[in-house]
């Protein structure tokens, strides 16, 4: 990976614009500060959509306590083609994806851990799931890529996971792609 500048990467929700990673780290730390005790899924995944004159792609961040709230936050990347090809479209999806787990460093991580960690032995929880937009239903046209990207998911660390259960991918980061 390159080693780009803290700034380098855009992300914004409803309420902040032009946020760095270590901004919506810091987020994370917050939300999750707030509830030590908590059940935190954190999740990233990337959707598209191709429009007439470019291709537009938003990853999603989402760090949800199950039953007690979400912080979410997305990125948005628009190529000036319209990308046709679904292998070419998901592949870049995943490369998205994969570039932003990667800013999740093994210290980061660790430091995600770390708040949870006091109260395991009182149910709290720690993942990291990545959310793949591809399904394995016989009907799916991605069905033929399922393994391939599952496995890249899972070669960086994360839990891959696939349509019905890649909500950040299918639900929150489609609705920006329009």
């Amino acid at each position: 990976m390159k080693n780009y500048p803290d700034d380098y990467y855009q992300f914004q929700n409803l309420q902040e614009d032009q946020m760095s990673f270590d901004q919506v780290f810091k987020h994370i730390v917050q939300f999750m500060q707030s509830h030590p005790n908590g059940n935190y899924r954190l999740m990233v995944g990337t959707d598209s959509q191709v429009h007439q004159k470019n291709t537009v792609f938003i990853t999603g961040i989402v760090i949800q306590n199950k039953g007690n709230g979400v912080w979410a936050c997305i990125r948005k990347v628009v190529i000036p083609r319209k990308m046709i090809h679904l292998k070419e479209k998901i592949s870049y999806e995943m490369s998205l994806s994969e570039e932003i787990v990667s800013l999740f460093t093994e210290e980061r991580k660790k430091q995600l851990t770390n708040i949870v960690l006091p109260y395991l032995y009182h149910g709290a929880t720690f993942t990291m799931e990545g959310h793949i937009d591809i399904g394995a239903e016989k009907k799916n046209k991605t069905r033929k890529f399922v393994k391939e990207m599952m496995t890249r998911m899972e070669s960086i660390g994360v839990e891959p996971k696939i349509k019905p259960n890649a909500l950040v991918a299918s639900s929150y980061a489609n609705r920006y792609t329009k």
